[in-house]
């Protein structure tokens, strides 16, 4: 892959996740609630934080790339969350979205945003037709924001994740080529 793809929306910049966004992301991966159905344990050492910057890095370079975006608001230049792409299966087409935002960025729209720009990269540029997302089946705010977006639930796959010491159901979301729909302002 080339350089990263930064992407700009109404009210957010998404563009890379440099070193200096550790303080950001540990506070948004340490939060106990907020990361409940991220699908692994929150964070305890801001080293951790450091340590998946370099992991989201390699991603671009892996055998099945991904991109994983920092979500910036334009106006503060506050990093609030991340979104991104990953397991691309070039042959078939088709990847997988996984997102998360910190707990003081809830409730204003700004995931949608970012996902619909994610979303329209996904199908253009990456020439994707099938675009996958697993959520908990109690993560009621993430089922909502992907069905609003288009997304279809096809399935539960069973104990699928680990975490918590625990596994968990996954519901299975997917957006075919063409279903986007885009939603103005806040939903």
């Amino acid at each position: 892959m080339t350089g990263f793809p930064a992407l700009s929306t109404q009210r957010l910049h998404l563009r890379e996740i440099v070193a200096s966004d550790a303080e950001a992301l540990f506070k948004i991966y340490s939060d106990v609630d907020a990361m409940r159905w991220f699908g692994s344990e929150p964070m305890t050492d801001p080293v951790q934080a450091r340590q998946l910057i370099d992991i989201y890095a390699e991603w671009r370079r892996a055998p099945a790339p991904g991109t994983r975006w920092g979500i910036v608001v334009r106006e503060t230049g506050q990093l609030i969350g991340t979104a991104g792409l990953f397991r691309w299966n070039k042959s078939w087409r088709n990847c997988v979205l996984g997102y998360e935002l910190g707990r003081a960025a809830w409730g204003y729209g700004y995931m949608t945003e970012a996902l619909q720009a994610i979303l329209d990269y996904g199908f253009v540029s990456m020439a994707l037709h099938r675009i996958q997302a697993e959520i908990h089946p109690d993560n009621l705010a993430s089922k909502q924001l992907v069905e609003r977006l288009g997304f279809r639930m096809e399935g539960t796959h069973r104990q699928q994740g680990y975490w918590g010491g625990q596994y968990h159901d996954l519901q299975c979301y997917a957006l075919l080529e063409g279903e986007l729909r885009h939603h103005v302002g806040k939903p």
